[in-house]
């Protein structure tokens, strides 16, 4: 079988340091790594970074792959791990308006060609399958195998092949429907198996072995940063690492090997052990929660909490490591996911109470949440535009003595939060929209047409309650709107608008 090849050369590649093995590896699986590439990032500039750095991976991580790898399964794996968590945000925005540009063109006319409506949205489709699902479409239908070589590679006999590939195909189906693209599963499975892997720029191949074989040596600052970033999370889970049918996998993390044992320590709930309650008042407690966070081992943990109410809020030592307590679960996500409360919109039950989580590296904090969510309580999320509920911030009294140009518009934005009381020193009026939907849990969106920086100290009647199920609230939200009329000359008008959103449903 052409894995058993694979494998054999990847391993002369490790025993003889056979450059000519490596390169016909590329050479071989090129064309795969990059449509993939191509249909995450939607451009050929940083498609072809993202292939550059899964072959560096590979050259790096060779000697510790099981025999019984699935390399064309590792491959592809290993592009989208790379290109979902490590691009910018412009290549994810970009990729959207492709999308959007699609389901526009779907309204004009049948289409007569399914694959350009399905290109776009597929790697994204892809990531919603369970790990196993995934191997198996690609097996099938990406590399074109028979069911009998698919289901002997997965260790599984042929009725259950078969049988996983439809209800696989099937969720594609329904996925992609969703986005507006109507079509029958045999339609969706050939569009697939004839084009989801595609010939890759000429020259690629030469250039991206190497590169490789030099183990990023000579590689490009942009595809070096993918790489480090890549390492960094790869070393700590197993799902983005191996597609490994059997034994145990070693992961490695630049000079480091961890076992996948080890890898789980980070999982653990003893780091909590020295996260120690203080009642000595807030500033005091925020300090000592820093100094905690900052010195705590390398953790990610999410848990109902195990404080009172006295005891709520969200530190970070400015380096990644970041602490919360007694937060509702809709906090946790909208750290996971770089988002504010209100712009997450499950379609499920989240788990009701309060939580606490910690991350304390050496993962991204997005990164490490977003897997340790999805692996307890099965929930993933996707960026959308959604029509929302909304307040509109409008000027209603120009030149209210209560908003200040800043004095100081070169030094840093500082806000304070308390009970019927937001401040801020030197902050545009984005920052202003920060704070209010912050405190009232609703999307702010600015329409003041103010420019340059501010500062305000805005203060209400309020009070903090907790609902039945545990949750925290602001009791006097009209007293802050209020307020903002009066003291600043702001007015906040409810209506709705398109708003990008993450929307949270079960895996």
């Amino acid at each position: 079988m052409p894995d058993v090849d694979d494998m054999a050369l990847l391993r002369e590649y490790v025993d003889r340091n056979s450059d000519s093995a490596f390169a016909e590896i590329v050479q071989r699986r090129i064309n795969l790594v990059y449509s993939a590439a191509l249909r995450s990032t939607g451009n050929s500039e940083d498609a072809k970074d993202v292939t550059q750095a899964v072959f560096i991976i590979l050259a790096k991580k060779a000697a510790g792959l099981h025999p019984k790898t699935i390399l064309t399964g590792w491959l592809y794996e290993t592009t989208r791990f790379i290109a979902m968590n490590s691009l910018t945000r412009k290549n994810r925005q970009r990729a959207r308006e492709q999308e959007a540009y699609m389901q526009s063109t779907l309204n004009e006319s049948e289409a007569t060609n399914l694959w350009p409506q399905l290109a776009p949205l597929l790697e994204n489709a892809m990531s919603r399958l369970s790990e196993k699902d995934r191997m198996l479409v690609f097996l099938r239908f990406f590399e074109n195998r028979n069911m009998a070589e698919t289901a002997a590679l997965l260790g599984i006999n042929e009725a259950a092949a078969r049988k996983r590939a439809e209800r696989s195909i099937e969720k594609l189906r329904v996925l992609f429907s969703k986005h507006g693209v109507s079509s029958t599963t045999a339609l969706i499975a050939g569009a697939i198996s004839a084009n989801s892997v595609q010939i890759a720029p000429v020259g690629l191949a030469t250039a991206v072995s190497a590169v490789a074989v030099a183990k990023g040596a000579t590689a490009s600052t942009s595809t070096l940063t993918l790489i480090k970033g890549a390492l960094k999370l790869m070393a700590w889970t197993k799902a983005q690492t191996a597609m490994t049918v059997g034994a145990g996998i070693l992961l490695a993390a630049g000079t480091a090997t961890l076992t996948v044992k080890e890898v789980s320590h980070y999982r653990q709930e003893t780091v909590w052990n020295q996260i120690i309650p203080s009642t000595d008042g807030d500033n005091s407690r925020v300090a000592q929660d820093w100094q905690q966070l900052r010195k705590a081992r390398p953790a990610v943990s999410i848990r109902p909490t195990k404080f009172d109410s006295t005891r709520f809020g969200i530190v970070g030592d400015g380096n990644g490591k970041t602490m919360g307590i007694y937060r509702p679960f809709r906090e946790v996500l909208s750290r996971a996911y770089d988002v504010m409360p209100s712009y997450v919109v499950p379609l499920t039950p989240l788990p009701p109470g309060n939580f606490d989580f910690i991350v304390s590296g050496p993962h991204p904090p997005g990164d490490a949440l977003r897997l340790e969510i999805e692996n307890k309580y099965g929930l993933v999320g996707r960026r959308e535009t959604r029509e929302m509920d909304v307040l509109f911030l409008r000027v209603r009294r120009p030149n209210a003595p209560g908003l200040k140009p800043t004095a100081m518009p070169n030094s840093p934005s500082v806000s304070f939060w308390g009970v019927g009381h937001l401040r801020r020193s030197s902050g545009p009026i984005q920052y202003i929209t920060f704070d209010i939907q912050q405190y009232m849990q609703i999307p702010v969106v600015d329409q003041t047409g103010l420019t340059g920086r501010y500062d305000y100290d805005v203060q209400w009647d309020d009070e903090l309650k907790w609902d039945d199920a545990g949750q925290w609230y602001y009791s006097n939200t009209n007293g802050l709107k209020q307020a903002f009329l009066d003291q600043l000359g702001l007015e906040l008008v409810p209506g709705r608008a398109p708003v990008e959103v993450v929307v949270v449903e079960k895996k």
